[in-house]
């Protein structure tokens, strides 16, 4: 009789996982047996009821507590809110890919982001070096191809740079794993809480390098600089997925380390560069966006200084602060991809909506894209009484509360210094002009309308109930 290392309940920990690959696989095999290739509804449409089916097992875990694959993954609260974050990522980008993109490519650019999804998802219960780091390379390899699926040599560009600045950052990240290993003798995560570690330089310098990896995937200053850019050159659905599946899964293997990975009566001191750089990215990304003419680098700065923001929620890792990060998290993910959904409804095969000039007497052509995109544009700005507003509010309060005030300074002067930034859009919007009949009327696109209206309706529910769940902090055994 053979023995098997893993029991049924380790498995069940990652049948979301296996849903979103199995889906991915599904749509490939399809593919094969298609002529000339699968319709490009048909691939969606199994695409999204992967990620539904995904999302109802997912909620299944809430109120577990499993490590499985002997401490491996983690499934539990924690771990399932940021894989449901990272599956409202990967439907809203296929729902943008509802027009956008070849016939023939399509089965090939849905499979990636469903691999994508699943190294996302990964990274948010992964409790061990091993696995954070298979996840980080799922997530990524499959992110260089998608911004290089595309015909324009913007896109190509975007891909190099990404997979040149992205396998360096993840050298750093992979060396750290190496001394962190080499300091404790074991790759689990809990290893690193044994209190005499305080004090080993080997730990310090692998946290630090395990870190500008994590910092390069948030997009925090100074591991910033590949944002803009990438996200300009490389499709709108795939920078949509980028702005939100990225951050979520490096934001959850950042809060998993530093609220119960680190060493105890060290932690406070090792933190401390992290939430300088979370104050730098709110200054910095913030200037960036007031001279940007093109909505994929303005949203590109925007998400520097908005992981920021995230970023500042953790300073002093309470409770309370795990809470509204992940209560702001979930806001940004449908501010971001409400736009994007609204630039993918203006778009062809040219993208014109990612020009800021292509809003220019939107409110006339497009009245209701009009105003939706005024309400994510507001909520970004944190504008009252958008569930924007209440989420900057929330994190100052956890901030100040953690003896953080300084960040929460930060904070309110970055907040008024993106109104400049995010005003350009709603002033060209619904200011009067001649040529507003200009760039005409885009035919209607279902997918991309419905995503519209779904991220509006997260935003208002959240504006006017603003839950955020308890049982998410992270574990490590």
């Amino acid at each position: 009789m053979i023995a098997y290392p893993y029991g049924i309940a380790d498995w069940n920990a990652v049948v979301p996982i296996a849903v979103v690959g199995l889906a991915a696989l599904a749509v490939l095999v399809l593919d094969v047996f298609a002529r000339p290739y699968l319709p490009r509804a048909l691939a969606l449409v199994l695409a999204l009821v992967g990620t539904v089916v995904a999302g109802w097992a997912c909620a299944l875990q809430y109120h577990q507590h499993l490590a499985a694959f002997g401490g491996a993954f983690i499934a539990g609260g924690f771990t399932t809110v940021f894989e449901e974050i990272a599956l409202i990522a990967a439907a809203g980008t296929l729902a943008l890919y509802g027009r956008l993109g070849r016939d023939d490519r399509i089965s090939g650019i849905v499979a990636l982001v469903l691999w994508a999804t699943m190294g996302a998802m990964l990274m948010a219960g992964a409790a061990n070096l091993m696995s954070v780091f298979l996840g980080l390379e799922l997530l990524s390899l499959a992110l260089y191809c998608l911004c290089g699926i595309s015909d324009r040599p913007a896109a190509r560009e975007a891909a190099l740079k990404y997979l040149i600045l992205s396998s360096t950052a993840s050298g750093f990240l992979l060396y750290g794993t190496a001394l962190l290993f080499g300091a404790t003798g074991s790759i689990a995560l809990s290893a690193l809480t044994a209190p005499q570690l305080g004090g080993d330089p080997l730990v310090w310098i692998g946290l630090a390098l395990f870190f500008v990896g994590l910092a390069f995937k948030l997009g925090l200053v100074p591991f910033h600089v590949w944002v803009p850019d990438v996200y300009e050159g490389a499709p709108l659905p795939v920078t949509a997925f980028m702005s939100v599946a990225t951050k979520a899964g490096a934001l959850a293997v950042f809060a998993r380390i530093a609220y119960a990975a680190l060493p105890a009566g060290a932690a406070g001191a090792m933190l401390v560069p992290l939430w300088v750089l979370a104050a730098v990215s709110m200054v910095v990304g913030n200037l960036g966006m007031l001279a940007q003419t093109d909505l994929k680098r303005l949203l590109g700065y925007s998400s520097i200084a908005q992981i920021g923001y995230v970023v500042t929620a953790l300073a002093g890792t309470s409770a309370m602060g795990m809470r509204y990060a992940i209560y702001y998290l979930v806001a940004y993910t449908a501010m971001n991809l409400g736009a994007f959904a609204v630039a993918a409804a203006l778009s062809g095969e040219r993208e014109e909506g990612a020009r800021l000039e292509s809003y220019r007497g939107l409110a006339y052509r497009r009245p209701y894209l009009a105003a939706a995109m005024m309400l994510f544009m507001l909520a970004l700005a944190g504008i009252p009484p958008t569930a924007g507003f209440l989420g900057k509010a929330l994190i100052l309060a956890a901030a100040v509360g953690s003896g953080y005030a300084w960040l929460g300074v930060i904070l309110v002067a970055g907040t008024a210094i993106s109104l400049f930034a995010y005003a350009k859009v709603i002033y060209a919007m619904y200011a009067r002009t001649d040529d507003r009949a200009a760039e005409g009327v885009r035919p209607f696109v279902p997918l991309a309308w419905a995503s519209v209206l779904a991220c509006a309706a997260v935003l208002l529910v959240m504006t006017f109930y603003p839950l955020a769940p308890s049982n998410v902090l992270p574990l490590v055994r």
